[in-house]
């Protein structure tokens, strides 16, 4: 059963539509089942034509809110829809006449045998839901309070549920994100659009997230994405955002203004206080994330990467190194021992590419390309007309050390959930989070759909109940890292299929683990999230099994993975795999370089 709460300012209307056919002749038999009155003496008479009159009840609605004046709500007219399952018992008018009388005691508009509560109305126009209508005017002249109303609806459909033997609707716990209204599909309907704006956008400031490490390169990202970004400033401070709100560049109203929508009503943990705490929450290890879960080749091809986007975004040096720093990069310049004001090279890092004692692991401009030294650039910024470098793309090896480098973390973070997922929760928690950020990135990185919707479906999974963001450990740090260096990279597919195919099995594994979380922490509705992403990762749209009910097939698993692969990246991943034919260089760009030379020859 699940309950939905709007407001308005005339009940005249509302009553009208209550009591009308609907907007496609859905109603039938609308009458009173209950009310604060006895709904015999409330229901609308009859006219000799047939239609009803709702002067006399309207007006005892209105009555207390005219009475109240200048005190009373902006909008005085609270309506709730409460409806059951569609598989649920047809219940009666006295069952339902219960109901709403549960619902009104239990959001403390008019609570049991309080004789001075608000006016309300239940009418029944359908058989598997009512709506409840009251006016925010207490009999006595005072104003209610309904703070929190919505979420006192769902905590009393929860009590129903249990009190008719109903079908338990999934928990008000704030892990769902907001979704489209029937005005944002019909629009999208009629502008051909294959889902709402507001579902596109979520997407977007989701996967911003996952590749930022800091609220300016947040915002970077979203506006490179395409995306309408509009910041919400302090009254106190001019210069603090506090909000945000984002918008598609062909989404517009009639009047031609852009359709906004704030980070907060995308999803519970995407406001910017949210986002904030993600960013600024010290790791439980106590400082960055060791070096381990990045190799020397991840880390040179994503800084590489980034080096070459802010050279080529910039004018001159001035600028290219406030460009380096907005992306999140560690930045060492050299100076000259003989005019110490003149810079003469630089070295980048990544945060989380540190060493086993901590320290930053740096990398020369030279050490990344020769494109990339600072007299080249300088050389390209002071010609205007020259050509631009072509993008630098990754080598073999720098692919396949990415995908081994994102398996061995997700493989990790997997031990991880299920070390302490029975006895402490909370501590596997940040790496079931971090794993949306992985999703994402991956998705985006590799131009994947499939692997884009398995991260709209596991989002709901991914989150704590009431928008809690959880504490960060190694595990999820791990996650975020490789997460951060799949948006630094371009998206391209992997040639090589074998290293793509741990990668995605093993994220397979950690979504299974995931749901296995969630299991255990009685979570049914985020099992269902884990287990519908993990389908549409692996290719097998099954619930969840656990090995002691059905050992999983792995092999045929894999041989679906590996098809869901091959159809659905935009290149062939398997060509590096294939036998050279006739004619072709064995040693091309995409066949494997040999890590070890020959031994002698006879």
């Amino acid at each position: 059963m699940i309950g939905k709460v709007t407001r308005g300012t005339k009940v005249a209307g509302l009553l009208y539509y209550l009591y009308g056919p609907g907007k496609a002749n859905e109603h039938r038999d609308p009458h009173l089942i209950a009310g604060w009155r006895d709904p015999a003496e409330l229901e609308p008479p009859l006219r000799p034509n047939g239609t009803r009159d709702f002067r006399y009840l309207g007006g005892l609605l209105d009555r207390t809110v005219t009475a109240l004046g200048p005190h009373n709500h902006v909008k005085p007219v609270w309506q709730c829809s409460i409806r059951a399952a569609p598989d649920d018992p047809i219940l009666t008018d006295a069952q339902w006449a219960d109901i709403a009388h549960r619902v009104m005691d239990r959001v403390g508009l008019a609570p049991a045998g309080d004789d001075e509560a608000v006016r309300w109305i239940a009418v029944r126009h359908a058989a598997d839901h009512i709506h409840l209508v009251a006016t925010l005017a207490r009999q006595d002249g005072t104003r209610p309070e309904i703070w929190n109303d919505f979420y006192k609806v769902a905590d009393a459909c929860r009590t129903i549920e249990r009190h008719y033997g109903l079908r338990a609707a999934p928990p008000c716990d704030r892990t769902a994100a907001r979704p489209p209204g029937r005005a944002e599909t019909e629009k999208a309907r009629r502008h051909r659009r294959d889902e709402a704006p507001r579902t596109t956008l979520r997407r977007h400031v989701s996967t911003a997230a996952a590749g930022a490490r800091s609220e300016a390169e947040f915002f970077d990202r979203l506006a490179a994405g395409g995306v309408r970004v509009r910041k919400r400033f302090s009254d106190r401070r001019p210069d603090e955002a506090t909000g945000y709100a984002v918008a598609l560049l062909d989404d517009a109203t009639a009047s031609g203004e852009p359709v906004w929508y704030g980070g907060g009503k995308l999803a519970a943990d995407l406001s910017l206080p949210r986002l904030r705490a993600r960013w600024s929450k010290p790791s439980e290890a106590g400082g960055p994330v060791s070096g381990r879960w990045l190799s020397a080749r991840t880390a040179r091809a994503a800084l590489r990467q980034s080096v070459a986007d802010a050279a080529d975004r910039s004018r001159n040096e001035t600028e290219f190194f406030t460009r380096l720093e907005e992306a999140g990069l560690r930045v060492r310049k050299r100076f000259s021992e003989l005019h110490p004001g003149e810079i003469t090279g630089y070295a980048v890092t990544l945060p989380e590419y540190t060493g086993s004692d901590g320290a930053p692991l740096w990398h020369s401009g030279g050490s990344l390309s020769d494109r990339l030294t600072l007299p080249r650039l300088r050389q390209r910024w002071q010609t205007p007309e020259a050509p631009a470098d072509d993008r630098l793309t990754l080598t073999f090896e720098e692919r396949q050390a990415l995908y081994d480098d994102a398996a061995r973390a997700a493989a990790h973070a997997t031990e991880h959930i299920r070390r302490y997922g029975r006895f402490d929760p909370a501590r596997a928690a940040d790496a079931a989070w971090a794993t949306s950020d992985v999703l994402h990135s991956a998705a985006r990185s590799l131009g994947n759909r499939e692997l884009s919707r398995a991260a709209d479906a596991y989002d709901r999974a991914a989150r704590e109940p009431f928008a809690r963001i959880p504490t960060p450990t190694p595990a999820g740090d791990a996650l975020r890292t490789i997460a951060r260096v799949f948006a630094l990279v371009p998206g391209e597919a992997a040639r090589d299929g074998r290293t793509l195919l741990l990668f995605i099995a093993n994220l397979v594994t950690l979504i299974e683990a995931v749901a296995e979380l969630r299991d255990i922490q009685r979570r049914p509705v985020q099992v269902g999230a884990a287990a519908t992403a993990r389908g549409r990762v692996s290719g097998r749209n099954t619930a969840l099994e656990t090995r002691q009910e059905q050992p999983a097939d792995r092999d045929g698993e894999l041989n679906e993975i590996a098809r869901f692969i091959s159809s659905e990246f935009p290149t062939p991943i398997f060509e590096a795999t294939q036998k050279p034919t006739a004619g072709s260089s064995e040693r091309d760009a995409t066949s494997p370089v040999r890590r070890h030379p020959r031994g002698p020859q006879r």
